[in-house]
């Protein structure tokens, strides 16, 4: 949640994009680069001898308010920090004729341990006081240096259990289910029925193309279940500040929202959709409309289309084979 002002401040979002990454000069593979969570995973890649990251950055500002007028001298920087070294690292943007802003920031193997995270933030001379921030980035990245995959979140617990006789009494009442996601704790669980005839055997299968391909459609519908369950957790956990707007929540509700909301509504920015998701959920209004873009959104992030289309590749090669 963007914090108030008492002064004017860009009411259009601010864009972050890593464009490219290098450690001690080399490229960083493209795989441990990911988009889509703007996560970037460097542990032991290639090698575990490194001294220095560099990210080249791209961000995009609101022009039209900028042109306005309103605030001098504007800049921009990129902001790398880390809670737990209290490490901070700033460097400015230039802008170039197009309109962006690009530069790259460094971080040093050093000074920094876990996750840390990148941000951007606009800068200008407000009503002659200068270095007043103006916008920061809703979209952040997160510099994982422990992971080997770039994730924003990497701690959803699997509980394999039999819930007709295992040591969980409150499963037995859910013996006939294949598999509970529980949310009400700091790390969300998918708890797997072992004693549920044949899922075990279907998600430990992969010898042969089909069995692969089962396998990632129930791990994949799985996952959509695991995704809708913490939105909707995440959605009703909300905080609400003195003036009624929803705070942004911590853990792995926050990864949640900001990770799904894209495509919940897409066309809002994140401090805007987490508005108006709480206030279609406060009010019931609209919300019912909700449930099917809430069900896209978390079938997108399972990639079920993905895993569905190999299945049914498989069919159609093995139904070949029969014909011939």
């Amino acid at each position: 949640m963007k914090t108030l002002m008492p002064y004017a401040t860009l009411a259009g979002a601010v864009t972050l994009k890593v464009a490219g990454a290098k450690l001690d000069g080399r490229d960083l593979p493209l795989e441990m680069v990911s988009q889509q969570d703007r996560v970037i995973a460097v542990h032991q890649v290639e090698r575990d001898a490194w001294t220095e990251a560099r990210f080249e950055l791209w961000a995009e500002l609101p022009d039209t308010e900028l042109l306005s007028g309103r605030w001098a001298d504007v800049t921009c920087v990129a902001v790398l920090v880390e809670g737990a070294t209290n490490s901070r690292t700033v460097t400015r943007l230039r802008r170039s004729p197009d309109g962006t802003w690009i530069g790259s920031i460094a971080l040093a193997r050093g000074s920094y341990r876990g996750r840390p995270e990148l941000s951007v933030s606009v800068v200008a001379t407000v009503d002659g006081v200068e270095g007043r921030i103006i916008g920061v980035s809703d979209d952040n990245w997160v510099i994982d240096l422990e992971a080997r995959r770039p994730e924003r979140y990497r701690q959803l617990h699997i509980n394999e259990i039999d819930f007709r006789d295992g040591g969980q009494e409150w499963l037995r009442a859910f013996k006939d289910a294949p598999w509970l996601v529980e949310t009400s704790g700091d790390m969300p669980t998918v708890h797997l029925n072992t004693g549920f005839e044949g899922i075990a055997e279907l998600l430990d299968s992969g010898a042969t193309p089909m069995e692969k391909s089962v396998r990632g459609m129930l791990a994949a519908q799985i996952a959509t279940d695991a995704w809708t369950a913490m939105f909707h957790s995440a959605v009703s956990d909300l905080e609400v500040g003195e003036d009624g707007t929803p705070q942004w929540p911590t853990g792995w509700r926050d990864w949640v929202l900001r990770s799904m909301l894209s495509d919940v509504l897409p066309e809002l920015s994140s401090t805007d959709a987490l508005l108006e998701i709480h206030s279609r959920r406060s009010e019931s209004s609209g919300w019912n409309e909700l449930q099917l873009r809430i069900q896209y959104a978390a079938a997108r992030r399972s990639r079920v289309a993905k895993n569905l289309g190999s299945v049914v590749r498989v069919l159609d090669r093995s139904g070949e084979g029969n014909q011939t």
